[in-house]
Parts: C-alpha cells; structure tokens; sequence
C-alpha cells in the first residue's frame, strides 16, 4: 500500500453527529483507525436537519459552497459544512441543501415512520455533491468506500458520469453492507434521473422497481470490493454475492480487538488488484 493512501470515506450516518448505531459508531471508528495507520482520509456525510450545528461547532465553508447543481432539471444549491470530532482528530464533510436536508428527520417521517417518498433524490443529491466537492478540492483519492444504502449512488457516479475525470478513472471503489433495508420502492423516477445524470450501466432495468434488493444489487456489480458488516443481510443479497466478482469480507465480528486491521489489509488488496 502506498505510504499515505487517499480514502474518501461516504457515510450515511456518523457517531456523535447522529445517534449512536451499529454504522454510525463503525464510520467514526474506522476513519480514525485508518488516519491512525498513516492513511489520509476525507469523510463525508449529509447535514440531516435533526444534525445540531451550534452544539456540534458546524460551519460552512465558503470556498466550496455556493455551486448550484442541476439534477433532473431542477436547480439546488450545494452547501458544504464542516467539523471536527476533537478526540478523534477527524474532519467531517457534511452536504447540505435546503431542499432536500432541512427538515428535522434523517431518512423517515417521524410520525409515520415511513421513509420519505424523496429518499431517492436525496441520495442522488448527496453523492453528486460529494463527488463534486472532491473536484473542488483537487484531491484524488485511492479508494472512496461507501457505508450505508444512502450513500451508495456514489458508486454508480464513479463508473459512469465521473468515470473519465482524472481524479476518478483509477479509484477504487468499495461498498460496506448493513441490515439497513427499506420497505417499498424508491420514487418512480429514481431510474430515469440517473440516466439523466450519465449513468449508463447495462444492468440499470433492475432498478425499474428500485427496491432495497435492486438497488444494491446494482451498486455491488459497480464495485471493486464489498464488506458485509451484518450478518443479516438478506438471503435475496448473500446469494447476489456468490457470484461477485470482485474481492469480497465478512467482517461482522467487531469483537475481535484487530478487527480494523482486517480493512487496511483489504485496502491493500483491493489496490494490488
């Protein structure tokens, strides 16, 4: 591995900026364990409106926000934000936008419970403006690995819409899985958006009926290598995997006080390969 690989870190939720879950403590976990074993990291995740900026030190930063994307014809302003877990010497990226991240919920109305008929544009949002804020940045990371089922767009941008930007054509691309399921299906344009947006891939039709199952079984054939992090993933998903392709960990066990190694060693991997 090279002295200081570059990882971009795309989480769907980070302990103490969300409550306190099995992600959400293993994002903040893994970010430092890997600063720590000499790599350099980015880490981002959305400014979800239940996020409190002032207890939490957030602030914009100016250099980077204001850039307006246009996403399925519509016009959003990108707002980057910032912070630091002092104790943990981390920097954390949030995206931000009126639209789609102001009101006081993370993915489910709180009254009904159910998830947001707009999750979709959501996620698409979010991992656009992660990949554009990176350009912003002139930072070319070695491994952008994803956590979280909201996050996992990003994939699909990497191996088609940014797949020819110099800052992209070489990374590799590595995707945690959680029982993070959701019921139903995403919004019925979800598909024809990310057409919009240059993603091509040839097994797009599965996510005609973006399911949970369908849309990660599209993100697992954009990756280089995949993590399952639960082992209650579905079956309808371990079964998607004994045919994958790429390098593939069941790292579930987070008893085990080496455990982070295991993902260095499979960085490691993965960019050998």
């Amino acid at each position: 591995m090279p002295k200081k690989t570059k990882i971009l870190y795309v989480c769907q939720e980070i302990f103490p900026y969300l409550p306190k879950t099995d992600m959400s403590q293993h994002c903040r976990t893994l970010v430092q364990a890997m600063q720590e074993r000499g790599c350099e990291t980015r880490t981002f995740m959305p400014r979800f409106g239940v996020i409190k900026e002032r207890h939490n030190q957030l602030h914009e930063v100016i250099r980077l926000s204001g850039m307006n994307l246009i996403i399925n014809d519509n016009d959003h302003q990108l707002i980057i934000k910032v912070a630091s877990i002092p104790a943990a010497r981390v920097q954390i990226y949030f995206i931000d936008n009126e639209d789609h991240f102001s009101r006081k919920a993370i993915l489910c109305d709180p009254t009904s419970g159910k998830h947001f008929d707009d999750n979709g544009d959501r996620a698409i949002f979010f991992a656009r403006g992660v990949l554009e804020t990176i350009k912003e940045l002139r930072w070319q990371p070695d491994i952008v690995h994803c956590h979280g089922w909201f996050s996992d767009v990003t994939p699909l941008y990497l191996r088609n819409a940014f797949a020819d930007d110099p800052l992209f054509k070489d990374v590799k691309i590595v995707s945690s899985l959680y029982n993070d399921g959701f019921e139903g299906v995403l919004n019925d344009t979800f598909k024809e958006t990310l057409e919009k947006e240059g993603v091509e891939s040839k097994n797009l039709d599965i996510i005609s009926a973006p399911s949970y199952q369908n849309f990660l079984k599209l993100v697992i054939d954009n990756t280089d290598g995949i993590i399952v992090e639960d082992e209650d993933i579905s079956a309808e998903l371990k079964e998607k995997l004994n045919s994958y392709g790429g390098k593939l960990m069941w790292n579930t066990d987070k008893s085990d006080e080496n455990y982070l190694d295991n993902y260095h060693k499979f960085y490691e991997e993965i960019l050998e390969s």
